[in-house]
């Protein structure tokens, strides 16, 4: 009988033993995943574009690029073809290893804030030592590191050490500058306030120097109804303490006015998240926030301050219920960049501005101006649309005589040419394309220069391209080559483009080219060596039909690296339902999370675009899921699996995830309720998932809400649309919820109120709440791509790894 027992107890014990070491085994697709880590994935691909800051005074940039060799600062001169490296970097590391007394080598140049100075020739930029400064006695102040500041002449490469007194002075964030630069505004106690230059000067040493001189424009600004608002505050936060904030508004050109809108939202609910983890005790953030048919409703006062008398006038701009207004800005110049100071200019001459007024539900847009003198603003341009409409800057040429508009009134997004009364001149682009936006008017040759797509025969029409036209609609060119998506920055005199391009499935490249679209040179590749070493592989584009057998949609299709033909993978589908965007991107796009990565623990990953997900196609693509905000997408991405599938037989059709975030976590929750024998597993991050409590702008804008007016000219918004806690009984496959506990964005209560009906429903789910985040996961964003990983390895392949740590980041 002992011996008996004894046998029991030692096989008992091997078995235990087994099980222990089992449970340490790793699994292949986790290894696989573990390569590319966003730790790892930083030290293999470094610079992906070429973002060029043109000097002040010539046709000439520079630009700064990463690779596996270092950081290289490059000066790049398109009238020579040439581009030349601004330091000699071993030359420079020696330098100041002598100066700050660390050691520096070429390829580690801890080189920050650089900058070019007006003549074009001399930089500044600043070197953090090893050293620490202790503080003042007296100060409660940390020790601080040293940091040395320098200034660089290019042509002869001489650097000299600068004084702390000759150091660029500190920027403050709170400062609105005159176009003269003479002053400057602010807002300080809900109120606007302004100062002198040489005040400022005195801020940017000491803030709470007294002699500063401050000259209060305004006294009745309110916590709720007043200048430099945030978005949100703390209970450990005041309005009135005497900080002074930005405020938000434009110069007229001359400096003489300033114009800002200034929001009522006294009547607006409030709306709350308490970060549970801040220190020492949890805070409550409280924020005004408006919900889809609300009447207690922001309302918006156009107000215009004389800066020669100091006072302030408001302009009457009523026309609807709850309007909103917007305005218009001239476009900043590329040698601006460096400057000290960037002043926000209105879009106009120096007596009359231009904005836009809009209807709540966005039916109808009127294009307006102010002069200054008057007491209303002039509607110019009227469009009216039975669905919300899109808008784009307006730019104003020949002296605020004339004036490009955006429109898609024809069912395509194109330009019109108008006088300043608003008086049609002519169109300037017509087709079945869209104009995305204007990127430069040379307005010594009346030409237009734009982004569009979808003109281009046999090209993907998601792919951007820069053309150009004459402000009378003729000449149209196609400036940039290339069946690519196309990144374009234009210098201020429209004679040359930095022309970045990719696909997802191409390394970036960039290129000059002239204003007629002839190639200048190359100026840089990206270095993907040691991506490739370590196994990377570009992901495939594909086609198919929506769910109409018409409809052409776009994708992405991602493998695992170690993709084996042989083998059936489930697939997961990465959504986001737009209208603003869809969840597929078509240049090169950097390894993410929810696509590629989750691709490396042995599935095959797809994003595709749906009908009503994209405002970069026709009107009617774009607007296809107008009054349905929960289902529209649904059955596009079902048909578009199940084509995939029949194409490849590598897709197991009976293994189906889908995952989304925000909009995306909305509707992929949304899928596997009302698709539940189609789709075995979702993970839902940030959903909107009850539009009810969703913000009024994005709901109301794109599910609609209908205008009544009573027999007494009442005005009230009626919204009504699904939700999915209505549909959660449906559930049979696997559901994770993932929310970050102060996402003051789509709050917490959406996610919290599908968890509601899923327990009254009966039904199992997992759910992940992550401390202290927003509507990004933040820090804890490599923390949820394992247990991202996990719920779909287990669900959709039966086996996950399950030791209590996450493998290493």
């Amino acid at each position: 009988m002992r011996k008996s027992i004894f046998s029991v107890l030692f096989w008992g014990g091997m078995c235990l033993c087994a099980t222990a070491l089992s449970a340490q085994e790793r699994l292949p697709e986790y290894l696989q995943a573990e390569k590319f880590t966003q730790s790892k994935l930083n030290t293999m691909l470094f610079s992906t574009t070429v973002d060029p800051h043109w000097f002040q005074q010539r046709n000439s940039f520079w630009f700064e690029y990463k690779t596996s060799e270092g950081t290289f600062w490059f000066v790049v001169d398109p009238n020579s073809r040439t581009k030349k490296q601004l330091f000699d970097r071993d030359e420079l590391a020696s330098q100041l290893t002598e100066i700050v007394h660390d050691p520096f080598e070429a390829r580690h140049l801890p080189i920050r804030n650089l900058k070019a100075k007006e003549d074009g020739r001399t930089f500044t930029f600043e070197v953090e030592s090893s050293q620490e400064v202790k503080p003042a006695k007296g100060e409660k102040k940390k020790p601080e590191k040293k940091v040395f500041y320098f200034s660089y002449d290019y042509p002869t490469r001489k650097l000299t050490q600068l004084t702390e007194e000759a150091k660029e002075p500190k920027k403050l964030s709170w400062a609105s500058v005159s176009p003269d630069g003479k002053t400057v505004v602010y807002a300080k106690d809900c109120n606007l306030f302004r100062m002198s230059m040489e005040d400022y000067r005195k801020a940017q040493k000491d803030e709470k120097d007294s002699t500063i001189v401050e000259i209060q424009l305004t006294k009745d600004g309110t916590e709720h109804f007043g200048y430099g608002i945030p978005y949100s505050i703390l209970n450990t936060d005041t309005l009135c303490n005497g900080k002074r904030r930005g405020v938000w508004g434009y110069w007229s050109p001359d400096s003489k006015h300033f114009v800002t809108i200034v929001s009522d939202d006294r009547k607006v609910k409030d709306l709350w998240v308490i970060n549970s983890v801040a220190q020492p005790r949890p805070t409550l953030e409280t924020y005004r926030y408006q919900m889809p048919g609300e009447m207690e409703a922001p309302e918006e006062h156009l107000y215009v301050f004389d800066m020669v008398n100091n006072t302030r006038k408001e302009i009457k701009v009523s026309a609807w219920k709850n309007q909103s207004l917007g305005l218009e800005a001239r476009p900043y110049e590329q040698k601006q960049r460096d400057a000290e100071f960037i002043s926000p200019v209105w879009q106009g001459d120096n007596t009359r501005f231009f904005l836009t007024r809009s209807s709540r539900d966005l039916h109808r847009i009127d294009v307006c101006t102010y002069t200054i003198g008057q007491d209303s603003i002039v509607p110019v341009v009227k469009e009216r649309m039975n669905t919300y409409q899109e808008t784009r800057p307006i730019y104003v040429l020949n002296g605020g005589k004339e004036f490009v508009q955006w429109s898609e009134r024809d069912g395509w997004a194109h330009l019109y040419l108008y006088d300043d009364r608003g008086h049609l001149k002519n169109r300037i682009t017509k087709g079945p394309w869209h104009v995305e936006r204007v990127v430069k008017i040379d307005e010594a040759t009346r030409t237009i220069y734009f982004v569009a797509n979808g003109r281009e025969n046999g090209e993907n029409p998601y792919y951007e391209h820069l053309y150009k036209v004459n402000a009378d609609g003729s000449g149209l060119k196609q400036l940039t080559k290339g069946d690519f998506f196309h990144q374009v920055e234009v210098d201020d005199d429209a004679r040359f483009i930095v022309d970045n391009y990719s696909r997802v499935n191409t390394v970036p490249c960039a290129d000059l080219i002239d204003r007629n679209g002839n190639k200048v040179m190359t100026i840089q590749e990206s270095d993907f060596s040691q991506l490739k070493a370590a196994g990377y592989q570009f992901p495939e584009l594909f086609t198919v039909k929506a769910a109409d057998g018409v409809t052409d949609l776009y994708g992405v299709m991602y493998k695992p690296y170690d993709f084996d033909s042989t083998k059936v993978y489930p697939i997961i589908d990465y959504v986001y339902p737009g209208p603003q965007v869809e969840a597929v991107y078509y240049p090169f796009t950097r390894m993410s999370v929810r696509t590629d990565r989750l691709a490396q623990a042995g599935f095959i990953v797809i994003s595709v675009g749906q009908r009503g997900g994209h405002p970069s196609r026709s009107k009617w693509y774009h607007n296809y899921g107008y009054g349905n905000m929960r289902d529209y997408p649904l059955a596009d991405h079902k048909a578009a699996v199940e084509q995939l599938a029949a194409r490849y037989k590598f897709i197991d059709i009976d293994r189906v995830g889908i995952h989304g975030h925000s909009g995306g976590g909305f509707m992929s929750t949304a899928a596997i309720c009302q698709y539940p024998d189609f789709y075995k597993a979702a993970v839902s991050c940030a959903g909107n998932h009850d539009n009810r409590i969703y913000n009024r702008w994005w709901s109301e804008t794109h599910h609609g809400v209908k205008e009544e007016i009573s027999e007494k000219g009442d005005t009230t918004f009626a919204y009504k649309i699904a939700t999915n806690p209505e549909i959660v009984k449906q559930l049979k496959g696997h559901l994770m919820l993932v929310h970050g506990d102060i996402d003051n964005n789509v709050h917490p209560a959406n996610t919290i109120r599908v968890v509601d009906a899923l327990i009254r429903a009966n039904k199992r789910f997992d759910m992940l709440l992550l401390p202290g985040q927003r509507h990004g996961f933040g820090d804890m964003n490599e923390y949820f791509y394992w247990r991202l990983v996990d719920f779909f390895s287990e669900h959709l392949k039966g086996k996950s790894e399950t030791s209590v740590d996450i493998p290493q980041r």
